[in-house]
């Protein structure tokens, strides 16, 4: 298991390169970046000012008032869109400023450069690190992901098998209906009606709907700290349980049938071996498989959370963030936070791998 850990680990290094080539590619070939958005900032506070003094000759170019030049548009010259009347000097400076004066693969790799010395940099549109931004909104993306991956476990796993056992069963075909019932509302739109229902949207005005925690959380008691950050969490948690329980729940249902089908359960049963013995001893631990494998997907959960719940919620969480620098090409704040998310995953596999070889017998490490 050394050796097959060790190759996963060196084709970690390789992987995390091609992600970040890939998320760099995409970031950067689409349209709207932060030198255009600054420009388009600037152009149209020089419209509002030539509207207001009459229809003069002069625009706002790098703080000053200039004789307005004519730039070429990007599809004829390589400039920027919506350029058009703004100094040349000052578009260069806004390309030095945001490292656009550099070739793109120079811009790659003086950024991961940057990441190797664990140095991210900072946020082209907020005046602060990215470490800091993303910083902030741990605690609530952390929140959401664990709460909401121990109670989906905690729910679908026993439900799984409790309508494996009792299939065909009244307990089967009603539980069925609030797994379909899961499946075919979204997370968003559950959250929505929570909101409607519970905070204040139209009938009762139960629970918050902004933050973690309430402004004055520190001048609470211990208990009262731990009740009002509970009494924030449960709508948001309720939310993306409901969009995550029902599919864990049928493949839990469907890979335990698969084992208690199987013909050594068949022959212990007709041994007059007990049931719960019979359930418990070996199907359980070969239907774990696919829900071990299910880590790799939920480990980079508990960093980004749900980006539409949170947004519904008014969560400040990584989900958010994320979209707004990917939106405005925030090419340090977009790249960390991916690639962290994709070291999540990466590290989730390897993970999986590892308790697969652990709880089923028949799986082996290569080289083993």
């Amino acid at each position: 298991m050394a050796a097959y850990l060790l190759r996963r680990i060196l084709l970690l290094i390789p992987t995390l390169v091609g992600i970040m080539v890939l998320n760099f590619v995409i970031i950067n070939a689409a349209p709207g970046g932060p030198v255009e958005q600054v420009l388009a900032r600037v152009k149209g506070t020089a419209v509002q000012a030539t509207a207001r003094i009459g229809g003069g000759g002069s625009e706002v170019g790098g703080g000053s008032a200039t004789t307005a030049k004519p730039v070429e548009s990007a599809g004829a010259g390589g400039k920027y869109h919506g350029a058009s009347g703004i100094d040349p000097a000052f578009i260069k400076e806004l390309e030095r400023q945001f490292g656009f004066d550099k070739p793109a693969h120079e811009r790659f790799f003086l950024m991961m450069k940057n990441f190797l010395r664990f140095d991210f940099g900072n946020s082209f549109f907020r005046d602060r690190s990215v470490v800091s931004l993303v910083v902030d909104k741990m605690p609530v993306s952390i929140s959401l992901g664990v709460w909401t991956t121990l109670l989906v476990y905690l729910i679908s796993i026993p439900l799984g098998i409790a309508k494996a056992v009792r299939d065909g069963s009244r307990f089967d075909v009603w539980t069925s209906g609030a797994v379909i019932l899961g499946n075919a509302i979204p997370s968003f739109l559950f959250a929505i009606l929570l909101i409607v229902v519970f905070a204040g949207g139209r009938y009762l005005d139960w629970f918050p709907l902004r933050g973690l925690v309430s402004d004055d959380w520190s001048s609470l008691s211990p208990g009262g700290k731990v009740v009002d950050y509970l009494w924030h969490i449960t709508l948001p948690v309720l939310s993306m349980v409901i969009g995550g329980f029902a599919g864990l729940t049928m493949l839990t249902k469907n890979s335990f049938l698969d084992q208690i089908n199987q013909q050594y359960v068949v022959t212990a049963r007709a041994k007059g071996l007990s049931e719960w013995r019979l359930v418990m001893k070996y199907p359980v631990r070969l239907a774990l498989n696919p829900l071990i494998s299910t880590i790799g997907w939920y480990l980079p959960q508990l960093f980004s959370g749900s980006l539409i719940v949170a947004t519904v919620m008014n969560l400040p969480n990584i989900g958010p963030l994320l979209l707004r620098a990917l939106t405005q090409q925030d090419m340090y704040l977009a790249g960390s936070i991916l690639l962290i998310y994709c070291f999540l995953t990466i590290v989730g596999t390897l993970i999986s791998d590892i308790l697969l070889a652990i709880f089923d017998p028949r799986i082996r490490m290569e080289g083993d």
